[in-house]
């Protein structure tokens, strides 16, 4: 059976993601002072201003305009003709500290007793679900579609740091849409690509550069055919952009931040969230579950679902879904799981090494499917151990 799937990205200049690097920046600068911080920081922005709202408990100092200025000067808003640039730009702060009635549920989990496994002493930091996911199609363990799009997103912002495409802006959005034919990767479809750029640069020559300079850049050409539709800044014009043309908020990209749609999407995001908060540690686990278990052989794809109750260590409930694709069934898939990955939050800020200043670097291009060193959830280190079922 013929299908289409489309996943998205944006840029780091786009006005949600300007957000969710800011909140991250002052999570980093907090752990960096003292990894016990506690911290849910949203950020909000639109024509001239930024808004820093939320709950920090921390014995750092943290000095909130520099952070948010030099964030947004290191994306690349620093000309006032955009209408929003680091220099010009209001910043606004609405902090306080977290509430005493959550933070004694993270303090000691509600089945801690003194002397009981240190695992169990820090509770979820809020009730819910997270998801990850994993499958071959790419040596990333991410779907194609997802994969590709972070890659086109990425090389936008690189041919205007380099000053290869010197006249675009740091606002951008990517999408991809790919072919299968039952369930094997087929052809691209269509890619969308739109991106901010000066007054006076003709659409004809932002559509020759970008084809020649990113899409060739980053897509296999043998993906590519004469019925692949490939549309550049549709609209004819894309001049007003970053917060001056749409107001930006923190988390408002987590389909983005995780995997296009390709899987289920938690509840909770990600960016300004302590390692407490399991919307972001727990869905780090996840991922890295789910990446070594398919690495292994247990499954072509993978999908794990996990819950959790407020001030509670353990998982609520646990699933595994590997859509027909497993080396055993899904029961015993989840066996496995359990016997190898430990979701309880104080195991996995340990396992995954999550208390230190690593999260303004997931606040751009996706927080899975990345190789640099910081991002412990993408290690392959169980995979031996994984083939031995």
């Amino acid at each position: 059976m013929r299908k289409l799937i489309t996943s998205e990205s944006v840029t780091e200049g786009h006005p949600d993601k300007v957000c969710d690097q800011i909140s991250d920046a002052i999570l980093d600068e907090c752990l960096r002072q003292d990894k016990n911080s506690r911290v849910a920081c949203e950020t909000v922005t639109t024509t001239g201003l930024v808004l820093v709202v939320g709950e920090i408990s921390t014995e750092a100092y943290a000095p909130i305009e520099n952070i948010v200025r030099e964030t947004i000067k290191e994306i690349g808003y620093t000309d006032g003709d955009t209408g929003f640039d680091y220099e010009n730009v209001a910043v606004l702060t609405s902090l306080i500290e977290q509430s005493a009635d959550i933070a004694q549920g993270v303090d000691k989990a509600s089945e801690y007793k003194e002397g009981s496994d240190p695992f169990d002493q820090i509770g979820a930091g809020d009730q819910g679900m997270v998801f990850g996911y994993a499958d071959n199609e790419t040596d990333s363990y991410l779907p194609v579609s997802v994969a590709m799009a972070q890659a086109l997103a990425k090389r936008l912002a690189q041919v205007r740091k380099e000053g290869i495409l010197d006249y675009l802006r740091p606002d951008g959005k990517t999408q991809v849409t790919v072919e299968y034919d039952d369930d094997k990767l087929v052809r691209i479809d269509s890619i969308v690509i739109s991106s901010q750029h000066k007054e006076e640069v003709s659409l004809e020559k932002i559509r020759e550069d970008i084809i020649n300079h990113v899409i060739k850049a980053v897509v296999d050409e043998k993906l590519i055919d004469e019925k692949t539709k490939i549309y550049i800044n549709p609209t004819g014009k894309f001049v007003i952009g970053g917060p001056k043309g749409d107001s930006g908020l923190t988390g408002r990209k987590i389909i983005v931040d995780s995997y296009g749609g390709y899987s289920k999407a938690g509840g909770g995001a990600f960016s300004g969230k302590d390692p407490t908060k399991v919307d972001r540690s727990a869905a780090y686990m996840a991922r890295y579950a789910a990446k070594n278990m398919v690495a292994a052989g247990l499954a072509d794809k993978l999908e794990i679902g996990v819950s959790y109750a407020i001030g509670v260590a353990k998982p609520l409930s646990i699933y595994v879904d590997s859509f027909g694709t497993g080396k055993y069934d899904d029961e015993k898939l989840l066996e496995i799981l359990e016997e190898n990955f430990d979701f309880r939050p104080a195991a996995i800020i340990a396992n995954l090494d999550l208390r230190r200043p690593i999260y303004k670097k997931t606040a751009a291009y996706g927080h899975f499917g990345r190789d640099e060193e910081e991002f412990t959830w993408e290690r392959l280190d169980k995979v031996q151990d994984l083939k031995n079922y």
